[in-house]
């Protein structure tokens, strides 16, 4: 065979490979490709059979483990400077020892510590001074407890039906559930407590086998309490967040973030507004949040109440708590009586949906969990995180999606907003302390009631809205124009009833004298 002949079979072999190789990376490409596709299309396999009565979160994770592994991450310890996980949960009385004057009369002036991961919200509320010192509503368990379940039976029981393991994990029974709230959530915290553990936790997996869950287990909030088990699709289970969005969708207030709730308006609908059939996906992404990241009443004076009646900005809830008398023994609603000066005030829990309600992102359409649980690959699959956070700690998927800036400027802008707010409050906090010391000083001089009637409602006024933004937790960056306005009526009120009660009982020459230093 002459030289060019095998130098034309040796480029003959060589191209015959190279179409071979390239033959088998398309097809190889092509077979990953349906592969994903039919994973994508099949987003789980069920191996376990959950239901209404599945609380604990382990055999959720058996048919979601992508979602299960990043729910357990809520109990890691990572942490921001304005909040997160922590280890020890440091006690915001000692960094601020101005909210023991604020809560003063109020078990929050004895234990007041920084939040942790969802992991951890029944435990740390069991260990609680709050708790465990002074006597609390199982209202609490609302938002800190798997309880549905518990609800559901209870209610089933009060409608006059025999709660089995069957049909407690059959159906959600809204009816039941709701009535299970009302029954119980008034009632002493311990003996609430002692009705989870009496709820069953599991169907058995062979409905032909003996009847046997195991009991004796409560469980923080986990995947039965945002996701319906046959489908996983977002719903909302608290009752207290279906009364108070069928409340809000009754007013006149205006909500351009929900507009599923103009929509039903529109429909002028003779039923309630319902979330789990009104609204959308996206709009659920963050009701399922202000199911418990709210502001509410939760003693056991009155059923747990959202006060949406009105809107949700900072002076409707005000004017709905202004306005509400106790069913029972009558008279004007109050949270607690202030230790130091008498005044009824109000007591703000968390507000974090009220004010994200009032900010540019939730004008934009971005829910909560499109920042706290952002979206991240597994596999073919689209799966939002369930290791729910701070965003300032995974910015490259919870902030870069929209803002294309640099990690370090997009920490930089809220960095400044988080101490701008953080500057508000301590000024605010100021101005309070300074209001207190004036008014216990006038009435040790033997101010009147009549001559503090109307100081007490600046106390009040003044101390609710420094309590309403120092207990949401987004340090302000919710809506931080929102944020500066609530504190700066704060420090407002403060100094004008600090003003006022200068001028009650002190000549007018030490008036001045005092006002001046």
């Amino acid at each position: 065979m002459t030289e060019t002949k095998k130098n034309g079979f040796g480029w003959l072999v060589l191209l015959t490979a190279m179409a071979a190789a390239a033959t088998f990376g398309v097809i190889a490409l092509l077979v990953n490709i349906f592969e994903r596709k039919q994973e994508a299309r099949t987003p789980f396999v069920r191996l376990v059979e959950v239901n209404e009565v599945s609380a604990d979160p382990k055999p959720w994770g058996l048919n979601f483990p992508y979602q299960y592994e990043s729910y357990l991450k809520t109990a890691d310890n990572e942490r921001t400077e304005y909040g997160g996980n922590h280890a020890l949960t440091p006690s915001k009385l000692e960094q601020d020892p101005w909210l023991k004057r604020l809560y003063a009369g109020y078990a929050f002036s004895i234990d007041y510590r920084e939040a942790r991961g969802h992991a951890y919200m029944l435990a740390d509320q069991e260990v609680t001074k709050r708790v465990t010192d002074f006597k609390q509503a199982g209202a609490c368990l609302h938002c800190h407890a798997s309880i549905i379940p518990t609800y559901r039976r209870i209610g089933l029981e009060s409608l006059g039906e025999t709660a089995t393991v069957e049909n407690l994990g059959e159906t959600f029974r809204q009816d039941a559930v709701m009535a299970g709230f009302k029954a119980v959530s008034r009632q002493p915290y311990e003996e609430v407590y002692a009705e989870l553990l009496k709820t069953p936790d599991q169907m058995p997996q062979n409905h032909d086998a003996p009847s046997d869950p195991h009991l004796g287990a409560a469980h923080p909030v986990a995947c039965i309490d945002c996701h319906e088990p046959e489908t996983m699709k977002i719903r909302v289970t608290r009752p207290g967040f279906m009364e108070g969005i069928a409340k809000l969708a009754r007013s006149d207030a205006p909500v351009p973030h929900l507009p599923s709730i103009q929509k039903w308006r529109d429909s002028h609908s003779s039923d309630d507004y319902d979330p789990n059939q009104d609204a959308s996906r996206q709009e659920m992404r963050s009701f399922v949040c202000g199911q418990c990241h709210v502001e509410y009443y939760c003693a056991t004076k009155m059923t747990l109440t959202f006060p949406w009646a009105n809107g949700l900005k900072m002076e409707d809830l005000e004017k709905e708590w202004e306005e509400t008398e106790f069913p029972d023994e009558g008279g004007e609603f109050f949270d607690y009586v202030h230790k130091e000066t008498g005044t009824k005030v109000f007591k703000a829990q968390h507000p974090e949906f009220e004010l994200w309600s009032q900010g540019i992102h939730a004008r934009a359409g971005v829910s909560c969990a499109d920042c706290h649980m952002p979206y991240e690959k597994q596999g073919a699959s689209k799966v939002s995180s369930h290791w729910v956070r701070s965003p300032m700690l995974n910015i490259n998927r919870a902030c870069q999606t929209c803002h294309h800036v640099s990690e370090t400027e997009l920490k930089a802008r809220v960095d400044g907003i988080q101490d701008r707010t953080r500057g508000l409050i301590d000024r605010a906090a100021v101005a309070m302390t300074d209001m207190l010391d004036t008014i216990v000083d006038v009435q040790a001089r033997g101010a009147s009631e009549e001559q503090l009637q109307p100081i007490r409602e600046l106390q009040r006024k003044s101390m609710w809205r420094l309590d309403y933004i120092s207990s949401e937790n987004s340090k302000g960056f919710h809506a931080d124009q929102e944020a500066a306005r609530i504190l700066g009526e704060s420090i407002d009120y403060s100094r004008q009833a600090q003003a006022a009660a200068l001028k009650l009982s002190l000549p007018t020459d030490a008036v001045t004298a005092t006002s001046t230093q």
